[in-house]
C-alpha cells in the first residue's frame, strides 16, 4: 500500500532535522530539465505565471537561479521535513522516529510539480512550482503534459513491490491528476472529511487538509498496510460513516472542530 500526499507552498530549512536520513530524488534529471527552462524567466513573467507579488516573484527567481545540484545535507533538506503546509501541520513529522522514516519511506510519496514523485527522506531545494501552473515547456502547454506518464508508471511499478497494491489518495485533485488516475491499473481508495457545519457534513478545506497529514501520520504509525485498518482512524474527533462511504472513497465525519 502507498500513500500519496500533495506538497506544500509554506517550506522550513532552518529548523533542527529530526532524522539525518536522506536520500536522491528519482526524477532529479526531469526536475534539472524543467530549471533550465524556468532559468529563463524574468521575475515578472514569475510574477505574471504564478500570481505572486513582486517579493515572492523576486524570491522564486533567485531559487530558481540557485537550483545546483549534487544535493547535500548543506545545501538541501529532506522534503518531509522542508514542507510545511496545513497537512504536514497534521503529519508533524518532526516528531516521528527512526522506525517510522523508513516505513515512510518506502509506503508514502509526495507529489510535486518539480520533482514528480518524492519519497519522505529526498533531499530538495527551496522551490515553488505548483502541478497546476500553466507553464508552457518543451514537451507542452503545462506541467501535465511535462510529466505526462512518467508518475503514472512509476507508482504502478511501486505498488507491484507492495503486499498490498492499493493506492491511499490523500492529495489534492490539483496534484492528483498527475498521476492520471482513469489510466492508473491498480485499485485507489480516497479518504474523505467533511465537518459539521450548520447542521450540514462539508468538506472544509483547512480541515480536511491537516485531517489528511493526521491519516498519513496515522498510517505511518500504525504500519496500516490494508484498507480495513484506515477504518478505525479516529484522530482529532473524526470518526469513520460506513453509510456514506463506498469501495473507494472512505468518509469521515466529526461532530465538533477541535
Amino acid at each position: 500500500m502507498i500513500t500519496v500526499i500533495s506538497p506544500a507552498k509554506s517550506l522550513d530549512f532552518e529548523s533542527p532535522l529530526a532524522t539525518k536520513q536522506k536520500s536522491q530524488p528519482l526524477f532529479l534529471a526531469q526536475s534539472e530539465t524543467l530549471i533550465k527552462q524556468l532559468i529563463k524567466l524574468a521575475p515578472q513573467d514569475i510574477a505574471t505565471l504564478m500570481k505572486l507579488s513582486d517579493k515572492l516573484a523576486a524570491l522564486n527567481y533567485e531559487r530558481f537561479q540557485g537550483f545546483s545540484p549534487p544535493f547535500t545535507s548543506e545545501n538541501a533538506r529532506q522534503a518531509i521535513l522542508a514542507f510545511r503546509g496545513d497537512v504536514y501541520q497534521g503529519l508533524d513529522a518532526d516528531t516521528l522516529t527512526s522506525e517510522d522514516f523508513k516505513y515512510a519511506q518506502k509506503h508514502l510519496r509526495i507529489l510535486s510539480g518539480l520533482y514528480g514523485v518524492l519519497r519522505p527522506l529526498d533531499l530538495i531545494q527551496p522551490y515553488r512550482l505548483e502541478m497546476g501552473t500553466k507553464f508552457s515547456n518543451s514537451a507542452g502547454k503545462d506541467l501535465y503534459a511535462f510529466w505526462d506518464s512518467q508518475l503514472n508508471q512509476y507508482l504502478e511499478k511501486e505498488l507491484q513491490k507492495q503486499a498490498s497494491p492499493i493506492l491511499i489518495n490523500l492529495a489534492s485533485n490539483e496534484y492528483f491528476k498527475a498521476t492520471q488516475p482513469k489510466k492508473l491499473k491498480v485499485d485507489v481508495v480516497t479518504p474523505i472529511f467533511k465537518d459539521l457545519k450548520n447542521s450540514q457534513y462539508k468538506i472544509i478545506s483547512f480541515f480536511a487538509k491537516k485531517a489528511r497529514g493526521l491519516m498519513t501520520r496515522y498510517i505511518i504509525q500504525n504500519k496500516i498496510d490494508k484498507v480495513e485498518g484506515l477504518k478505525d482512524f479516529n484522530e482529532s474527533g473524526y470518526y469513520f460513516d460506513k453509510q456514506s462511504s463506498t469501495e473507494n472513497e472512505l468518509v469521515f465525519l466529526r461532530d465538533i472542530q477541535q
